[in-house]
């Protein structure tokens, strides 16, 4: 998974190198190929969501839980982007926007990008990888310091995949299913808060 992470990078640390060497008219291209990745990604998540037989079922079996937990995440995200924002000096709609990235790095970083501004679109994606990357680090620390459900929050949208095992092996399983479920939620929310965020700027 870290790996994954590094590669990704790296590709961004290529495709800028190779952006600054191209003439501005070989990239003209790359618009279509945006709204291809993103109407891709979109796919992918409906499919796997498909694919989960039980998932509606299980999230009925927690109760109010299922809700509570990304519910506070979401809150949480958005209000401390934007305090951030407020002392970087970045407009509101800006960091709340990278903010209800939610960790999904790939997908908030190209809706920002498409709709609003590719600086802040970069932006948000740094953020919500080097939000990835703490998760990973700090989510053992977490739950034995505050709690399970509390190791829930740093994952975000990845509590759904990439931050789960290390959910689960710091947790039990229902904060894992809790974990899971947060981190559906939370996807399914990022490409209409995104949007809707940064379209309060008027960009």
């Amino acid at each position: 998974m870290v790996t994954m992470t590094l590669k990704i990078i790296l590709l961004v640390v290529l495709g800028a190198v190779i952006g600054l060497a191209l003439p501005m008219q070989d990239l003209t291209v790359l618009d279509g190929l945006i709204s291809t990745a993103l109407c891709l990604l979109l796919f992918g998540v409906g499919l796997s969501l498909g694919r989960d037989r039980h998932l509606f079922s299980s999230m009925r079996s927690l109760g109010r839980v299922v809700l509570v937990v990304p519910v506070g995440v979401a809150a949480g995200s958005i209000i401390g982007a934007s305090l951030a924002g407020f002392v970087l000096g970045l407009p509101l709609n800006e960091s709340a926007a990278i903010g209800a990235g939610f960790g999904w790095y790939s997908l908030s970083a190209v809706l920002i990008s498409r709709v609003y501004a590719v600086e802040v679109g970069a932006l948000a994606f740094l953020s919500n990888v080097l939000r990835e990357l703490v998760a990973l680090a700090i989510i053992p620390w977490i739950a034995i310091r505050f709690g399970y459900l509390a190791a829930v929050a740093p994952g975000g949208a990845t509590a759904m995949d990439v931050t789960l095992p290390i959910i689960a092996k710091s947790t039990d399983s229902k904060t894992t299913l809790v974990a899971f479920v947060t981190g559906v939620l939370l996807s399914l929310a990022v490409p209409v808060l995104v949007p809707l965020l940064i379209g309060l700027g008027g960009g």
